[in-house]
């Protein structure tokens, strides 16, 4: 038999350890290595960005012409929960920021309740300029703008994705089951675990939803915490 080399030897030997190793994991019911499945937060922050720059000044739905500001999404590119309502409203026009009226008061609430702050999530909607007179969103206004949110979601690539509303659940879910159904449970939704609850602007108008939305946010709390 030839005879191996300094290197050749060093290299069998590195391949023995490597072999050792990872018989030894099995042997402890690991079936294979740990992947990485965050980006660092620079990375992230820098795919949002291309993100951002790919929709520019869109003008791809008959939403532009009355817009003041598209509300693009805020929060840690890092987040782990990200919360997705329908669209903006008047003063998110306005400010250009999503979730920043009444509803949005009572959303950093809810995030507050669960020991969170807005810095540490991320806010988008479905859509990014306000329709007129806060109508919903129509077929092809989601056509246009839903792709962006979605490269948004799998830039971020967060472990909970809470869905703020009838519009935002059926949307990402593609169905038409009414929120009162999928709410209350964990779905799984590109890699990440999605869970529909009542929008903020509802429990405005129908305040004994509020302890149904509770009950979803604990959920959210164990989820977000294991």
């Amino acid at each position: 038999m030839k005879e191996l080399s300094g290197l050749e030897q060093e290299f069998h030997q590195v391949l023995s350890s490597l072999q050792d190793f990872l018989s030894s994991l099995k042997e402890e019911g690991v079936e294979g290595l740990p992947l990485q499945e965050r980006l660092p937060s620079a990375g992230k922050s820098k795919l949002l960005e291309q993100v951002r720059n790919e929709l520019g000044e869109c003008t791809r739905c008959k939403l532009h012409p009355h817009r003041k500001n598209i509300v693009f999404g805020t929060g840690n590119p890092e987040a782990k929960l990200v919360f997705v309502g329908e669209g903006p409203g008047g003063e998110e026009d306005i400010q250009g920021k999503p979730f920043v009226g009444p509803a949005g008061q009572l959303l950093t609430k809810i995030i507050n309740s669960i020991n969170l702050s807005r810095e540490e999530v991320y806010i988008a909607n479905i859509i990014k300029c306000r329709p007129p007179q806060n109508r919903n969103p129509e077929p092809d206004e989601i056509k246009a703008c839903e792709p962006f949110l979605i490269k948004q979601l799998d830039a971020i690539h967060p472990k909970i994705i809470c869905a703020l509303g009838t519009f935002a659940a059926q949307t990402l879910l593609e169905t038409d089951e009414k929120i009162s159904r999928l709410r209350g449970r964990f779905i799984d939704y590109r890699n990440s675990k999605l869970i529909a609850t009542f929008h903020p602007a509802y429990l405005l108008r129908n305040s004994q939803k509020k302890r149904e939305v509770w009950e979803d946010m604990k959920m959210i709390r164990k989820e977000y915490s294991s």
